[in-house]
């Protein structure tokens, strides 16, 4: 007689057709972030999920809120699965806001398209593709082991890429879940059990404009970024010689992102705006990190306006996001263990348990206690899956092997003496 866990992949296998068929119907319906218009997509997700028998609970975040913070709409998802009375709430996080597509796609990036075993879109690989892990991950083990304790959330949120804060920051916050564990969307050869620190800012430079036949009359808001962003640079090569003791993750880094100002070719500029994003290692300290920076910018454009007659610029600097990185809590073990014994048995490789550069949801789980890893369907790389780039694509394989590791992992959990 087959094993519980072969009677699992039998399940996936035979469900996988409709599987893709799922996650191409979510990949279709756009949720570019900005501008962050995605009730829609919650309204979908949700009409899907009936199909299947779940119920979705909608928990939408005041538009109020949401026009300060610069998004249009959110409803965040909670599907609750409750099996017994003893036993572990674990939750399954992924995200379905998204970059938008930019330009360079050979597919359309809304098309969902298959060709030679993967499907292409905006959002295939992160992480509308792990609705879709979850969910039939959810689905095979109750068709099959029929869990008699413990119970699980799928929780699909919507504000991965402005910092989680009206995500599950927002479920978090208003007392609306409290797993005792917590999984969210990732890749399928490594499980993350840490990941990086990011600080966000918005620097305004402003000077004063002039014609460009006179320019000693006006201030150069773009020569005063230039000193400061020179300046931001010159400590990016410092963060080189800082390293992290976590596997994975390598060193501090800045990046600028974003720059816009002037009026015309012809004109001074008279203002300039750019954005910087400043990625922390698990051992440095956020506020640390944050002086550190707006004493850098000031030092910068103190050296620029000193020995000027004018006044010279002026700077003032937002903070845009403050994420603080993930470290791994002891409760997290027996997951981690899971996954890597089940990803052994599918993948034929034992995915090592890691850190990752990147910055994710997962924090705002674990700064409540809630112990959490990063496991989900991709490849073994951000840059094999195009993730915020043209052309992003899943291995269908990826997604079926993925789909068995969690299912596999969850019956474990569930099974498990309390």
């Amino acid at each position: 007689m087959p094993s519980l866990y072969d009677q699992i992949d039998t399940w996936i296998d035979q469900h996988f057709d409709e599987q893709v068929r799922f996650v191409q119907a979510l990949v279709r319906v756009p949720t570019d972030t900005p501008p962050g218009d995605n009730a829609p997509h919650a309204e979908k997700t949700a009409e899907l999920l009936q199909a299947f028998g779940f119920d979705a609970e909608k928990h939408p975040v005041p538009e109020e809120l949401l026009r300060e913070y610069g998004m249009q709409s959110i409803t965040n998802l909670i599907v609750r699965r409750a099996y017994g009375k003893s036993g572990p709430t674990i939750a399954l996080n992924a995200h379905g806001d998204v970059v938008p597509p930019g330009e360079g796609w050979t597919h359309e990036p809304y098309g969902a398209e298959i060709s030679e075993g993967k499907l292409y879109g905006r959002a295939a690989a992160v992480s509308k593709c792990d609705f879709g892990t979850f969910t039939f991950a959810v689905r095979a083990i109750e068709a099959v082991a029929r869990p008699q304790r413990g119970a699980i959330e799928l929780h699909f949120t919507y504000d991965e890429e402005f910092g989680g804060e009206y995500g599950p920051g927002w479920l978090l916050s208003q007392g609306l879940t409290k797993p005792d564990l917590m999984m969210a969307a990732g890749f399928s050869y490594e499980v993350v059990t840490a990941h990086n620190g990011c600080l966000q800012m918005e620097v305004t430079v402003q000077g004063k404009m002039a014609h460009a036949a006179v320019p000693s009359t006006g201030i150069d808001a773009l020569q005063g970024a230039v000193a400061i962003m020179n300046a931001l640079f010159a400590e990016n090569q410092r963060y080189g010689q800082i390293t992290s003791r976590v596997p994975g993750i390598t060193h501090p880094y800045l990046n600028i992102g974003r720059i816009e100002g002037g009026t015309n070719t012809n004109v001074v500029p008279g203002k300039i705006v750019f954005k910087l994003d400043r990625r922390m290692i698990p051992e440095e300290n956020p506020a640390e990190v944050e002086a550190h920076i707006r004493s850098v910018i000031a030092e910068a454009a103190k050296g620029f306006n000193i020995g000027r007659a004018d006044e010279g610029i002026s700077v003032e600097i937002k903070r845009l996001l403050l994420a603080n990185a993930m470290t791994p809590l002891p409760g997290n073990a027996t997951m981690v263990e899971a996954l890597q014994r089940h990803g052994e048995a599918i993948l034929g490789e034992k995915p090592p348990a890691v850190g990752t550069p990147l910055y994710t949801d997962v924090r705002l789980y674990v700064e409540r206690g809630i112990p959490g890893v990063i496991y989900g369907a991709g490849p073994r790389t951000v840059l094999e899956s195009h993730a915020k780039r043209a052309d992003e694509r899943l291995d269908l394989e990826d997604l079926r092997r993925a789909t068995k590791v969690v299912a596999r992992s969850l019956c474990d959990l569930l099974a498990a003496a309390t």
